[in-house]
């Protein structure tokens, strides 16, 4: 499933972010169109593929040429930037024309891009979303079986284990979804890795399905959910809320 047209989606800029990019001030870029359906998804009004632009390349551009002294690398998120065609000729543009680093983040749904992008140098940064344990990935992600494309997932996620490219795993911690047994299969799955992050949940009413009865992890638990995974991954940490580690 990837997103037509000869331009990209580009549905959103946020000119200037100190989180999306870790040690970096850069910009935020936000694709339309995602293969899941996530209902606690946040960015819930880029998920559709036929999701019209609001901005063009050449308005991207623009804006680094003027802005570009001041920033370090540009961040590009979703929806599910790889199933955009032309992301790879954006990325080189924005690195040898305005000599920016460049973070993704993605689901893992297109290996062959991300090794490509690898490859060729053009990525400093990926940031890999792991949803569920495996054994509920398709329900946690909103698609069947057989749109879920696990074996690509999995993929992606032994792609970046190779340490070519600094990368980190993360996933969406959500209240009424995840339970001790997924942060056991993750650790599991995700074993060796070097960084991983277990990100709150926050109550809104912009995610996919705000009605899902969805709440907001205790500390406590979240606590819980990393020194599973410790085990297994070299560095896990919490993002989202101010606790003592």
């Amino acid at each position: 499933m990837e997103a037509n047209g000869s331009e990209l989606k580009i549905c959103g800029l946020m000119k200037t972010t100190l989180l999306d990019f870790p040690g970096h001030v850069a910009c935020t870029v936000f694709l339309g169109g995602c293969n899941f359906r996530c209902p606690f998804c946040h960015n819930a009004e880029l998920l559709p593929m036929d999701i019209p632009a609001e901005y063009t390349e050449q308005e991207i551009f623009d804006f680094l040429k003027k802005r570009g002294a001041t920033l370090e690398g540009v961040a590009i998120t979703g929806g599910e930037p790889t199933l955009q065609k032309k992301l790879p000729e954006f990325i080189r543009k924005i690195r040898e024309d305005y000599g920016l680093k460049i973070k993704l983040d993605t689901n893992g749904i297109d290996p062959a891009m991300v090794r490509k992008l690898i490859d060729e140098k053009q990525l400093d940064y990926v940031s890999m979303d792991i949803k569920a344990a495996p054994e509920n990935y398709a329900a946690v992600c909103g698609v069947k079986e057989s749109a879920l494309h696990f074996d690509r997932i999995t993929e992606t996620k032994d792609l970046l284990l190779e340490g070519k490219v600094p990368y980190e795993f993360r996933t969406t911690c959500v209240g009424g979804i995840h339970t001790e047994a997924d942060f056991e299969a993750i650790g599991v799955f995700l074993e060796g890795a070097e960084r991983y992050f277990i990100q709150a949940y926050k109550n809104s009413d912009r995610v996919l399905n705000p009605l899902a009865g969805f709440t907001e992890p205790k500390v406590e638990t979240l606590k819980k959910y990393r020194d599973i995974v410790a085990p297994h991954v070299k560095h896990v940490e919490i993002r989202g809320v101010d606790i003592e580690l």
